[in-house]
């Protein structure tokens, strides 16, 4: 199902379908569905309304309550759950109503002078009226990388991850950086061995809670592998026919491992 991204806060169309959120916390029914307005009516009226897109020719809209009960027959959400089972236009829709969510329970006051801040009703900006700060929704880029030697695959294992999943391995980008010194950085610091022959692949949004992967293929240039305490508990280099659990089909992660996979004549588990 294709989504078009939008935004707009007034004349918002009736029978949208309703992501709805409660101090930063997605609500759906037991069954996984969107709410309807009669499901959310005890926690009144939404303090943000907004259009966050298209789906398949209907409107997608976020309600925001900063803080409030669960209604009785909603449950809060698995936002990673929800995002690799639903299909892909629906998994768009929430990523972006969940960052758009995310921004406006950061960016309730000003940064500047601490006055409340107001929501722009034609571009996403939270606009101060005391002293003209404008604040967007935060993207946090982060460099993903797939670092061959040969045939062979750096995967590595973070303690957050599934129990045997493996996958690239990425870092968020610094002030002054830019994306290759970042990834040469990430992988020096969390592998402890050089890479070479930089090259780019894609980019994926990441709803959680912010992100941007950038995805690079890169060669290996040299050094031993060296886990980073507290970040990497587990590090191999995987030969094609080997390879461990792998990120879910929607991730870049995997898309990148495939590429590569079938360049070699081989396919991903």
């Amino acid at each position: 199902m294709p989504f078009t991204p939008a935004y707009a806060t007034t004349d918002l169309p009736d029978g949208a379908r309703i992501f709805a959120f409660v101090g930063g916390q997605a609500l759906i029914r037991p069954d996984g569905s969107l709410p309807d307005g009669a499901a959310l009516a005890s926690l009144g009226p939404a303090q943000e309304r907004i259009l966050v897109g298209h789906l398949d020719g209907e409107a997608c809209v976020l309600w925001l309550w900063p803080e409030g009960a669960v209604p009785e027959g909603l449950e809060v959400a698995n936002l990673r759950k929800l995002w690799a089972q639903w299909p892909e236009g629906l998994a768009l829709a929430l990523g972006r109503a969940l960052q758009l969510a995310t921004w406006l329970m950061d960016h309730r006051y000003c940064g500047r002078c601490g006055h409340g801040l107001e929501t722009a009703a034609h571009e996403p900006a939270r606009h101060c009226p005391a002293c003209g700060h404008r604040a967007y929704p935060r993207i946090s880029p982060v460099c993903i990388g797939l670092v061959l030697r040969g045939s062979e695959l750096l995967l590595g294992r973070s303690p957050h991850f599934a129990p045997g999943m493996y996958s690239a391995l990425a870092g968020f980008l610094e002030a002054g950086e830019n994306a290759e010194e970042c990834l040469r950085r990430e992988i020096r610091e969390e592998a402890g061995v050089e890479i070479c022959n930089i090259r780019w692949f894609g980019s994926q949004s990441w709803p959680f809670p912010h992100s941007l992967m950038l995805g690079f293929i890169a060669d290996y240039a040299g050094g031993e592998l060296c886990p980073q305490p507290g970040e990497i508990e587990d590090l191999q280099w995987f030969a094609p026919d080997a390879l461990p659990l792998l990120p879910h089909p929607r991730s870049l992660a995997h898309r990148m491992i495939t590429a590569v996979l079938e360049q070699m004549g081989q396919c991903a588990g």
